[in-house]
This record gives C-alpha cells, structure tokens and sequence, in this order.
C-alpha cells in the first residue's frame, strides 16, 4: 500500500509544493513546527532513509542542502535545522526547520496554524529562491 507522500508525489494528495526534479520531492509540512517547515523525501518509496542506496541517500541530502538554503533565503531565520526521525511515515523524510534558537526544533510543542493561502505563499516564495539559487530542481 502507498504511503500518504507517494500519494502526494502522484498527485492523489494536494501538497503545498516546494521544488522536486526526477528522483525527489519538497513541500511543505501541513503541521508545521515554525513556518516554512519542509519535508524533503525521495521519489522511491523506502521506509528506513538508511535503507537508501548510498548514492540514493547521497543525491538526498544535496537535495535537502539545495531547498534549505532557499527556505533560509525565504524565511528569516539565523539557520535551518535538520531532523530525520521516520516513525510517523513509513517513508524516508528529512525535515527542515527555520530556527532561532534549538528549542524550534522541538516536534511535541503545539504546531504552528496557518491558512491555505499563508501555506501557498511561503511554499511559492521558497520556490522562487529554489528556482533562482538552482534551476536544475526544477
């Protein structure tokens, strides 16, 4: 059965979309910790991120490096944290989050609530950056 992200990166599930190209997928996380929190995730569906292949995981982490430095062009934040957990999605993810301070980090404190159009113009403004910074993610 699919996971909820391969029904996203099919198009059976909206997502607020960030950057993807052929093997990855970025979008924004509908539960957000701080605003602009994007979930990076792989194409294939793998459960375990340390189960990828090591150029798999690899070209992942680039993919990663690639969006969050547009998310810190997007966002005002002094850097993006990084987080890979993997229990709640049976599918490989990275998470990351504009921080100020480490306790941004902090995935149990109440989620941050922000409307579909304030979810559509941080997705579109981390784009334009991922477009302009590396149009090759596209």
């Amino acid at each position: 059965m699919p996971s909820i992200f391969s029904k996203i990166v099919a198009g059976e599930i909206p997502s607020y979309k960030v950057a993807e190209d052929e093997k990855h997928y970025a979008f924004l996380d509908i539960n957000p910790v701080t605003q602009g929190h994007v979930l990076v995730i792989p194409k294939q569906e793998v459960d375990y991120i340390f189960d990828l292949s090591d150029e798999d995981y690899t070209n992942l982490q680039l993919f990663a490096k690639r969006i969050a430095e547009a998310v810190k062009q997007a966002i005002p934040c002094k850097r993006v944290g990084v987080a890979i957990m993997g229990l709640e999605v049976p599918h490989a993810h990275i998470h990351l989050v504009p921080i100020n301070e480490e306790a941004d980090m902090n995935f149990f404190k109440e989620k941050v609530s922000l409307s579909p159009d304030e979810m559509k113009n941080i997705a579109k403004k981390i784009s334009q950056y991922a477009m302009t910074s590396h149009s090759e993610v596209y």
